[in-house]
C-alpha cells in the first residue's frame, strides 16, 4: 500500500495540536498554536496553516505577559476558541488552572478575540460567572455551546481547615449564548464574559466507597452532533459524556464514564443551589441537569478506564461513546457504551496498546489513533484495524496527544516529534485515508 503522509508545517517551530476540532470546517486548515514543550504554556500565537499549499494565518497573539493554547475550531463557522492566560501576571496571579480563561476569535477578524466566560471573585457572586479558570474549550456539534473543564480559585485559594469538602475539585461546564455577563470591577481579576457559564457536573470531596460519587470530572466530550435519542425515543438535544473518578468498595480511586444530560435553559438555578456558589462552597449545576454513571468496571481483572491520555468520543449520531480500557490481557483496546448504558462493546482485538487520544470520522464508521508508533483506523463494524503509516522510531514516532480526521473524512491529523530537537518541538503531520 502506498502510504500518502506529508508534513504541513516546518520543524524550525514547535507547533501543537489539540485532541479535537483541529480542522476547519472546510477540511482545508489545520488551527494550531505554539507551545513546543508539553505541560510549559509559553506560546503567544494561534495560527492556522493551509494543508495543501503550506500558506500560514495569525489569528491572534496574545500580549501583556499572556499565553494563550488549546485551540479547538467550530465545526460549522470559522471561530476558534481557546485558552488565554492572565495578562500583567503577578506572583500571585500566575497563570495556572484557576486563572485562566476561554478567547473566541471570528478567523474572518484575525487579532480580534472575545473573552467567552465571565469571572467574578467578590461578594455578591454573579449567576453566569465563574470564580477560577476554564481549560480545554469544545464546541457543541450545532456550533452554539461551548464545554470546558474547570477548577476554582475562590477554594483553592481557601485555607481554612473548618470544611475539608470544600475544597478546589475539577469540574466540567458549559458556556451558553444567553450573555453577555457583566461583574463588577472590584477586583483586579474580574472581567465580563460574552457568554453565560455554569458548571454541569458535581463532585465531592470525598466518595463513598463503591458509590457513583465523584472527586474529579475531566476528559469530557459532547454527545453526538445533535445529542442522542433516549430509551423513550425522544430526543436529547445537549449531553456530554467525561471521565470520573470514583472509589472502589476498597477505596481506591479509578475512572468511570459518566454522562450529563443537559436542559435546553442552562440559566436556571435548582431551588437553593445558586449557580454562582459561594465563596465557601462550589457552584452548582443548572435546575434539570441529570448526572449519571455509564460503566461499573470495579469487579474486572482491570478495573477502571486504562491507557494514554485521551478525551471520551461520541459518535455523529450520538449512539456510542468511545473510551480505552484494558482487556484482560493488559493490551489497551478501543471500547464504546451506549450513553443509555449497559455492558460495554470492545472494538478493537488489537496485539498492541493504543497509544494515543482518538477521533471518530464523520459517519461513524471509523476511529483513528496511533498504535504500534503508527496512523491506524480501525473499522468500528468488523472491529479490523489498518496502518496508516510505516511503523517510526520512538523519537520520530507519532505522538500521543492526537489523531483526528477531516470533516470530509480523507485525511487524519497527527504530530511527530523532531529528533534534532531537545525541547519537545513537533512539526504538525497530515496522512490521506486510502482504501
Amino acid at each position: 500500500m502506498t502510504v500518502k503522509e506529508r508534513a504541513v508545517t516546518s520543524r524550525a517551530q514547535g507547533h501543537t495540536l489539540t485532541n479535537i476540532g483541529v480542522w476547519s470546517p472546510d477540511s482545508e486548515w489545520l488551527i494550531y498554536d505554539l507551545r513546543v514543550k508539553e505541560g510549559v504554556f509559553s506560546g503567544t500565537r494561534i495560527e492556522r496553516v493551509n494543508v495543501e499549499s503550506g500558506a500560514v494565518q495569525l489569528l491572534y497573539e496574545s500580549g501583556n505577559g499572556a499565553c494563550c493554547g488549546v485551540v479547538t475550531c467550530s465545526p460549522v463557522a470559522d471561530r476558534v476558541v481557546f485558552i488565554h492566560g492572565p495578562e500583567r501576571p503577578t506572583p500571585d496571579w500566575e497563570y495556572g488552572a484557576y486563572h485562566r480563561y476561554g478567547m473566541v476569535v471570528d478567523m474572518g477578524q484575525p487579532g480580534r478575540g472575545v473573552i467567552a466566560d465571565a469571572r467574578d471573585l467578590t461578594e455578591p457572586l454573579t449567576p453566569g460567572a465563574l470564580r477560577g479558570g476554564t481549560h480545554v474549550h469544545v464546541f457543541s456539534g450545532d456550533g452554539e455551546w461551548i464545554s470546558f473543564t474547570y477548577e476554582d480559585a475562590l477554594l483553592a485559594g481557601n485555607s481554612r481547615e473548618l470544611d475539608r469538602e470544600h475544597i478546589n475539585l475539577r469540574n466540567v461546564g458549559v458556556c451558553v449564548p444567553a450573555g453577555p455577563v457583566t461583574v463588577g470591577k472590584d477586583h483586579p481579576r474580574n472581567h465580563d464574559g460574552a457568554y453565560f457559564t455554569v458548571l454541569v457536573t458535581r463532585t465531592t470531596a470525598n466518595p463513598k466507597p463503591g458509590s457513583d460519587e465523584i472527586s474529579r470530572a475531566f476528559s469530557d466530550g459532547w454527545v453526538g452532533v445533535d445529542g442522542y435519542i433516549k430509551a423513550d425515543g425522544t430526543c436529547q438535544r445537549k449531553a456530554i459524556a467525561f471521565q470520573g473518578h470514583v472509589r472502589d468498595a476498597g477505596g481506591a480511586t479509578m475512572a468511570e464514564v459518566f454522562i450529563v444530560d443537559l436542559p435546553d435553559n442552562l440559566t436556571k438555578a435548582a431551588p437553593g443551589y445558586p449557580l454562582e456558589g459561594t465563596t465557601t462552597t462550589r457552584p452548582n449545576p443548572p435546575a434539570g441537569v441529570v448526572q449519571r454513571r455509564l460503566t461499573f468496571t470495579a469487579e474486572r481483572k482491570y478495573p477502571g478506564l486504562q491507557g494514554p491520555r485521551h478525551w471520551l468520543r461520541s459518535s455523529p449520531d450520538g449512539s456510542r461513546i468511545a473510551f480505552l480500557m484494558k482487556d484482560d490481557g493488559g493490551v489497551v483496546q478501543l471500547w464504546t457504551i451506549s450513553p443509555k448504558g449497559g455492558a460495554p462493546c470492545q472494538i478493537t482485538r488489537n496485539q498492541w496498546d493504543i497509544q494515543s487520544a482518538f477521533s471518530w470520522n464523520q459517519d461513524g464508521s471509523s476511529v483513528a489513533y496511533v498504535m504500534d508508533n503508527s496512523v491506524f483506523v480501525t473499522d468500528v463494524g468488523t472491529g479490523a484495524s489498518r496502518r496508516l503509516t510505516g511503523r517510526s522510531a520512538g523519537k520520530t514516532a507519532p505522538t500521543h496527544h492526537c489523531c483526528v480526521f477531516s470533516p470530509d473524512n480523507t485525511k487524519i491529523a497527527f504530530m511527530r516529534p523532531d529528533p534534532e530537537r531537545d525541547d519537545g518541538g513537533c512539526a504538525l503531520f497530515v496522512v490521506d485515508v486510502l482504501d
